[in-house]
């Protein structure tokens, strides 16, 4: 390794991901080594919170990279997948004490996610380099007529996997030989969580929002009818924190087959398990009913529908989505999560001054710049006489 050193941390619920990349000095990445460092269970369940995890997680990440770093080499940066940020634009965040704060102490969500800010500013303070991070799922770009609803005191919002779906896109537009600007198509990210969105100028217009309108998941119940759930809700049946698990953690496939490998599901459905198959079926009706819905977001006027995320490994996800959504766009798979890759490259154009960091909190956006119905609200965020919302509301 005698170039520009790039060091990713990717923090997720069971694992962490590491990685170094290296400056080719040609305009290109070098993959140099990976590592998937695993939480087993009984790790997890020792800390009363995911916070609390942060100590003994930067101690592994720290390994990795004293085993992993030759004497001398030349780090440039840090990068890592942002947490549940409160929304922001797309892009690169440079990471200060505050962000990594806010992400330990204060998120908008808990998820293990938070934990990459903390960790990287640490480590990158060690090692005397900026540190960034990139395209969290807070990023919002919805356009305004996305965000009505039909109760507007229950508006739309955006939580989608923008770093995997961003990077994904970036690759189809050169392998169409377009700009990332001129694209438009759909992008599906199918992992544990789902986004289906459309893109369109280099933006993410629209999206299912992977925590509560996107078709079930390996272990997220997705969008499901609301009256049940009211019912549910105040039944007295269920907890506020058994309803959430319901809803993610042990909902979708995990819910119906005691499952969340899609694996598994495959192999009990190609040995006729005539159950298993229907849910799979299932599970792939949702997602292409789901793309249509997100391609009418382009007058179905596109060039592609592109599938990424671990699921788009699986054969009949390959083979039926092709299928049962060719006629709207042709489809495109790129099989697997690529999220060190794409935060290494963000970073790198960072470095390379192709694009400029977003500062914190400065970028976080406000209520004016992302409500629609922001200038029919009084003072006490009530509503007044609001006619013509949509021709109106700037």
């Amino acid at each position: 390794m005698t170039g520009k050193l790039i060091l990713v941390v990717n923090t997720g619920s069971t694992t962490t991901k590491c990685s170094i990349y290296e400056d080719d000095g040609e305009g290109g990445l070098v993959h140099r080594v990976s590592a998937t460092i695993e939480h087993p269970d009984d790790m997890i369940h020792r800390f009363e919170s995911i916070s609390a995890q942060v100590d003994h997680r930067e101690d592994l990440v720290r390994r990795f990279f004293r085993e992993n770093l030759p004497s001398g080499a030349r780090v440039a940066a840090m990068g890592a997948l942002g947490g549940m940020l409160p929304p922001v634009p797309s892009g690169v965040i440079e990471l200060n004490r505050e962000l990594a704060d806010f992400s330990l102490h204060t998120p908008v969500y808990q998820h293990a996610s938070n934990l990459g800010a903390p960790l990287c500013h640490r480590i990158a303070g060690t090692l005397g380099v900026p540190a960034y991070v990139v395209d969290p799922v807070g990023v919002d770009e919805m356009a305004p007529i996305a965000r009505i609803s039909g109760a507007p005191d229950f508006p739309r919002f955006s939580y989608v996997h923008a770093l995997n779906i961003r990077a994904t896109v970036r690759k189809l537009a050169g392998r169409l030989s377009l700009g990332f600007d001129e694209i438009r198509c759909v992008a599906c990210h199918l992992g544990g969580g789902y986004s289906i969105a459309p893109v369109v100028g280099g933006r993410i217009m629209d999206s299912d929002n992977r925590m509560e309108g996107a078709p079930f998941t390996p272990e997220r119940a997705g969008g499901i009818p609301p009256i049940p759930l009211m019912e549910a809700c105040f039944s007295g049946r269920w907890t506020r924190e058994q309803l959430y698990r319901k809803l993610y953690g042990a909902g979708g496939v995990y819910a119906y087959l005691g499952t969340k490998n899609i694996r598994e599901m495959a192999r009990r459905a190609d040995a006729g398990d005539g159950f298993a198959s229907f849910i799979y079926d299932a599970m792939i009706y949702q997602i292409c009913k789901e793309i249509g819905a997100m391609a009418s977001v382009l007058d179905f006027d596109m060039h592609a529908i592109v599938v990424t995320g671990g699921v788009a490994n699986a054969d009949r996800v390959a083979r039926e989505i092709p299928r049962k959504c060719g006629r709207i766009a042709p489809v495109y798979l790129y099989p697997g999560g690529n999220e060190n890759e794409a935060i290494a490259e963000s970073v790198k154009r960072v470095l390379d001054r192709e694009e400029n960091p977003l500062s914190w909190p400065g970028c976080v956006l406000s209520d004016r710049e992302i409500d629609p119905l922001y200038p029919y609200r009084d003072s006490e965020g009530c509503f007044g006489p609001v006619t013509g919302i949509v021709g109106e509301a700037k």
